[in-house]
């Protein structure tokens, strides 16, 4: 399963992305366990809100960290988060 990069990412219905005060660290959580995040990951998921396209998301990352080639490293990772569930696409 590939990133339709024309429609709108959302993050899963079933699962929650929160702060985790005591592991001081963003986690997925749902009813079978947890993922803990490292901060990349978690800013790329907070950009999945259902209205942002693949290049809005890369385009919001790269002016937010003043950087450009993020591209392939986002795509991969959104790849791997929409195989787990974690995101969806309509």
């Amino acid at each position: 399963m590939a990133i339709d990069p024309d429609q709108p990412i959302a993050f899963s219905r079933l699962h929650r992305l929160q702060w985790e005060e005591a592991q001081q660290k963003y986690v997925i959580l749902y009813p079978e366990g947890l993922v803990e995040l490292n901060l990349s990951s978690a800013e790329i998921l907070k950009c999945c809100d259902g209205s942002h396209t693949l290049a809005q998301i890369i385009g919001e990352l790269e002016e937010k960290f003043a950087t450009e080639g993020l591209s392939h490293d986002i795509t991969a990772f959104l790849e791997v988060a929409l195989h787990n569930g974690w995101i969806a696409q309509n």
